[in-house]
C-alpha cells in the first residue's frame, strides 16, 4: 500500500505521461490546436495592400442569374479585373464539366489574352491566370498538368508530401490557357479546423503546388518553385523572388489570420475601384453554394484562406514549428514532471505550490513569448497538464505522508506532551526526526511508598494499576502545562524535559517550579487515596541544567523520542540521593545558578556523583516564603561553612537549632547531617579537605 503513496508511484506516472505525449491522441492533437489558435488571438490584424477578394454573393446572382453562370460571365470578369489594373488573377472557382451554354471557348480566349510583361521573367508577356484544382479520392483524373519542381535535399519530396490517390481538373480546353494551376487541398486536423495548408502534395508520383504557391510563381514569370528536404521531410517551400515559407515535415504550413481583404461582391465592371496592380482572387459567398470552413479567426470561405496564405508568403510573415518539436516537447515535460515532484518532495510545504505554479507558468509564458515575439509554435499545454498531475500527485502524496505522520506524532506523543507541543511537532516533523543538541532541564521522579501502597491491594492488580495511574496523571498534567515534554515513564518513575522539542528561554525555572506544582499533585493524590482507606505516597524529583542530544532513538524496529548526555545521567544521580538527603525536591548547580532569585533554596551538600571526580553543589527547594526564614537559611549557610572549615561540632550545635526549623521540612536532612559531622570528628582529614562528598552509590 506504500508503494502507492511513494516517489516511486510518482515516477510510473511521469513513464505513462511520457507514453500518452507519444501515443498523441486526438484529444491532445486538439487541445494542442486550440492552443495555437488562441496565440493568433494576440496578433494585430493589418489591411493588406497586395490582396483583394472578388465575391460571388446574394447580390451578384441577383442581377446576373443563378449559379453557375455561363463561362461568357466569368470571361466579362477577365475583362472587368484587368480593365481596373488588377495584377495576377486567381480562381477558386473549378470548372471541370463544359459548360452548357457553350462558353467555354470564350472563356478561355479572354483568358488567354489576359497577359502582362513581367521584370525578370523568362519569357513574357505571361499568361496572368491561375486556376484550382481539387483532390479527390474518386477524382475525375489521376493527374493533371504538372508545373516544373525544383528539389534541393537528401530524400525526394513525394516520400514525405500528403497524398492522394486522384486530382479534380479543370476542362483541358481552361487548363490549356491557364499559366498556373494550383491545388486548394486542405490538411487533416483532428477537429476539423483549418490551420495549416500543404504547399505541395503528391498525387502518384507527381508534385502538384499550391494555389497560393502558384500564384506567386505566375506573379514573378518563374517557371518552377523550389522544395527543400531534409533527413526528416521537408523543410521548406520556395518561389524566387520571396522569402521561404518553412514547413512541417509534410510540407504544410500554418496560416497565419493576421489580415483584413478589401472584399467586393461583383455585380458588373463598376463595382470594380482601381485595382493598382494588386492580386486577385475570384470565388463565391453565395449561400447554399460555398460553405465557410472553420478557422482559428471563425469561419472563413476558400478564397479567404487562399489570401490569408498568399499573404503570408508576401509578407514573410511564416509561423514555424520545429521539425524536432514533438521531441523537445516531450523532454520538456519530463524535465517539467521531475522538476515539480523534486520541488514538492525536497522544499517546505508552503513554498512548493508556488514553486510549482512558477515552473508551470513559466513554461506557458516561454510558449506565448515564443510566438509573440518569434512566431514559433512551442506546445505549452501537455508540460504544463503533464506537470500539474505530478504536482497534484505529490502534493497528495506529501500530504497523506504528513498526514499519518502527524497522525503517528499524535499517538506517540499524546500522553506525553501539551497539545501545543504536538502541533509543533505535526508541523515540523524534523525536530524528532533529524535531532538537535541543546541545554534543557531534566527532570527526573520517583514514588516513594509503593511498599506500603502495593500491599494495601494484596492480589487486586487491577486496583493497584487504577490507583498508579492515577498517581501519574497527577504528575504529568504540571509537566504538560508547562509545556515540556514527557520523556518516559520507567516503571513508577518519570523523566521529563523543559526548552526541547519546544523553546523555553526560562527552562530552568519552569522546571523547578513544574517540580514544585508535581509535589502539590501528589499532596492532593494523598488526600484522594488516604480517603479511601490506602496509606499516602511520596514523590523524589532531581533537576539538572545541560547539554543534551534530543531526538528519535532506537532500533530500526523499535525507536521513540529520547535524550542522552552528561546532564541527563547527573540528573538521574541528583534525584537518587533525595532518600539519602531527607528531601523531596533536589537542583543541580546550573540550575540552582538560573533560578537562585526565583525560589527558596537551601544549600544540601558539595556532592560527587558515581562515576564523577568533581563536585557539584546540590541544592533542596522550599515551597514556603522567603522571607520568613531569612535567619534560619543564614543560620543554615553558617552551617555548611563550618562543615567546610572542618568544624564538625558547630555544625552540628546549627543542626540541632534548625531541626525544627522550615515548618520541620529538613529534619531528616539534619539528622542526616548530624551523622555526617560525627563520623568526621573520626576521620583524620587532609588540611586541603574541601568537603566534597564522594558517592559510592548511584
Amino acid at each position: 500500500m506504500k508503494i502507492l503513496y511513494s516517489g516511486y508511484a510518482v515516477l510510473l506516472s511521469i513513464v505513462l505521461l511520457l507514453a500518452l505525449r507519444v501515443a498523441d491522441p486526438t484529444a491532445l492533437q486538439s487541445v494542442r490546436g486550440q492552443t495555437f489558435d488562441a496565440y493568433q488571438q494576440l496578433d494585430e490584424i493589418k489591411q493588406s495592400q497586395d490582396v483583394v477578394i472578388i465575391n460571388i454573393g446574394e447580390k451578384s446572382l441577383a442581377v446576373n442569374g443563378q449559379y453557375p453562370w455561363p463561362r461568357q460571365y466569368y470571361a466579362q470578369m477577365v475583362i472587368d479585373v484587368a480593365g481596373a489594373g488588377g495584377g495576377v488573377l486567381g480562381w477558386t472557382i473549378m470548372f471541370p464539366e463544359a459548360d452548357r451554354f457553350s462558353g467555354d471557348e470564350t472563356f478561355a480566349n479572354y483568358l488567354m489574352e489576359n497577359k502582362v510583361n513581367v521584370q525578370g521573367a523568362r519569357r513574357n508577356p505571361i499568361n496572368f491566370n491561375v486556376l484550382s484544382q481539387a483532390t479527390s479520392t474518386r477524382g475525375i483524373k489521376t493527374s493533371g498538368p504538372h508545373i516544373g519542381t525544383g528539389t534541393i535535399g537528401p530524400v525526394p519530396a513525394k516520400d514525405y508530401l500528403l497524398k492522394w490517390p486522384n486530382l479534380v481538373t479543370n476542362i483541358p480546353l481552361l487548363e490549356a490557357v491557364a499559366n498556373g494551376k494550383g491545388v486548394t487541398a486542405s490538411a487533416p486536423q483532428p477537429d476539423n479546423q483549418t490551420r495549416t495548408y500543404p504547399l505541395a502534395i503528391t498525387v502518384g508520383d507527381r508534385l502538384y503546388p499550391s494555389f497560393a504557391v502558384e500564384m506567386l510563381r505566375v506573379s514573378k514569370g518563374q517557371k518552377s518553385y523550389m522544395v527543400k528536404t531534409s533527413e526528416i521531410g521537408i523543410q521548406e517551400v520556395a518561389v524566387k523572388g520571396y522569402d521561404p515559407i518553412v514547413t512541417q515535415p509534410d510540407g504544410t504550413a500554418y496560416i497565419r489570420f493576421n489580415n483584413t481583404f478589401e472584399e467586393i461582391e461583383y455585380v458588373g465592371a463598376e463595382t470594380l475601384d482601381h485595382l493598382a496592380g494588386k492580386m486577385v482572387i475570384i470565388g463565391v459567398t453565395a449561400e447554399g453554394i460555398a460553405n465557410p470552413v472553420p478557422t482559428p479567426r471563425g469561419n472563413l470561405y476558400p478564397q479567404q484562406i487562399q489570401a490569408h496564405m498568399l499573404q503570408n508568403f508576401i509578407d514573410g510573415s511564416n509561423i514555424t514549428r520545429s521539425q524536432l518539436s514533438a521531441v523537445t516537447e516531450l523532454l520538456c515535460a519530463l524535465l517539467t514532471m521531475l522538476l515539480v515532484m523534486t520541488a514538492v518532495y525536497r522544499i517546505p510545504i508552503w513554498a512548493s505550490a508556488p514553486v510549482s505554479m512558477g515552473i508551470l507558468g513559466g513554461i506557458a509564458y516561454f510558449s506565448v513569448y515564443q510566438y509573440t515575439a518569434n512566431l514559433v509554435l512551442f506546445d505549452a499545454t501537455f508540460p504544463v497538464f503533464a506537470g500539474f498531475i505530478v504536482f497534484t500527485q505529490t502534493s497528495f502524496n506529501n500530504f497523506y505522508v504528513q498526514f499519518k505522520l502527524r497522525a503517528e506524532i499524535q499517538k506517540q506523543f499524546a500522553g506525553y506532551a501539551s497539545p501545543t507541543v504536538v502541533r509543533m511537532l505535526q508541523e515540523n516533523p524534523g525536530l524528532i526526526k533529524d535531532g538537535m543538541k541543546k541545554e534543557v532541564s531534566i527532570c527526573f521522579s520517583d514514588l516513594r511508598g509503593f511498599t506500603p501502597l502495593g500491599e494495601s491491594f494484596g492480589d487486586d492488580v487491577k486496583g493497584l494499576t487504577e490507583i498508579m495511574n492515577g498517581y501519574m496523571d497527577a504528575i504529568t498534567q504540571p509537566i504538560l502545562d508547562a509545556d515540556g515534554m514527557v520523556i518516559k515513564y520507567i516503571g513508577d518513575a518519570s523523566m521529563h524535559i523543559h526548552n526541547a522539542p519546544m523553546d523555553d528561554p526560562d527552562h530552568p525555572k519552569s522546571a523547578v517550579q513544574t517540580g514544585l506544582l508535581m509535589l502539590r499533585a501528589v499532596e492532593k493524590f494523598n488526600d484522594k487515596i488516604v480517603k479511601e482507606g490506602r496509606p499516602p505516597v511520596g514523590m523524589g524529583a532531581g533537576i539538572n541544567t545541560g547539554l543534551g542530544y534530543i531526538g528519535e532513538m532506537g532500533s530500526t524496529a523499535r525507536h521513540s523520542y529520547d535524550i542522552l548526555g552528561d546532564a541527563v545521567s547527573t540528573a538521574a544521580r541528583i534525584e537518587s540521593k533525595c532518600k539519602e538527603y531527607g528531601c523531596l525536591l533536589l537542583v543541580g548547580g546550573d540550575t540552582h545558578k538560573h533560578t537562585a532569585n526565583d525560589f527558596f533554596y537551601l544549600k544540601v551538600d558539595d556532592l560527587a556523583v558515581k562515576g564523577k571526580t568533581i563536585g557539584i553543589e546540590i541544592y533542596t527547594v522550599l515551597d514556603i516564603k522567603k522571607t520568613k526564614y531569612a535567619k534560619a537559611k543564614q543560620m543554615h549557610d553558617d552551617m555548611h561553612t563550618h562543615y567546610r572549615n572542618q568544624e564538625f561540632k558547630k555544625a552540628i550545635k546549627i543542626c540541632k537549632e534548625l531541626n525544627n526549623a522550615f515548618e520541620g521540612k529538613m529534619k531528616g536532612y539534619y539528622a542526616m547531617w548530624i551523622e555526617r559531622c560525627e563520623f568526621q570528628l573520626t576521620q583524620d582529614l587532609p588540611k586541603d579537605w574541601n568537603g566534597v562528598f564522594i558517592a559510592t552509590s548511584k
